[in-house]
């Protein structure tokens, strides 16, 4: 069964330990891909979302941003209704 959320980081970055943190914290399942000298998953990341920041978030396949966009959701409860529907 596939995770529900994938994230894209790098070692060096502090909202990606803030992100995996969260997820931790919270017990949700999740891949992490590390793009440390990684040029093709950035490059990937950069045509899927437009950004070149760390971490990008995927929920479901669908990118939801970076952690402050992650932690915003989960505040507000909008992070559990996009885990409990997979995309289609």
């Amino acid at each position: 069964m596939p995770v529900p959320i994938v994230l894209y980081t790098t070692k060096w970055c502090g909202y990606c330990h803030m992100a995996l943190r969260l997820l931790k914290k919270r017990g949700i399942a999740f891949e992490e891909i590390g793009v440390d000298g990684n040029g093709e998953a950035r490059q990937w990341l950069r045509s899927e979302t437009g950004s070149t920041t760390v971490p990008q978030i995927f929920v479901h396949g669908r990118s939801i941003g970076g952690y402050t966009d992650m932690a915003a959701l989960d505040e507000s409860g909008e992070l559990d209704r996009l885990l409990a529907t997979p995309s289609a």
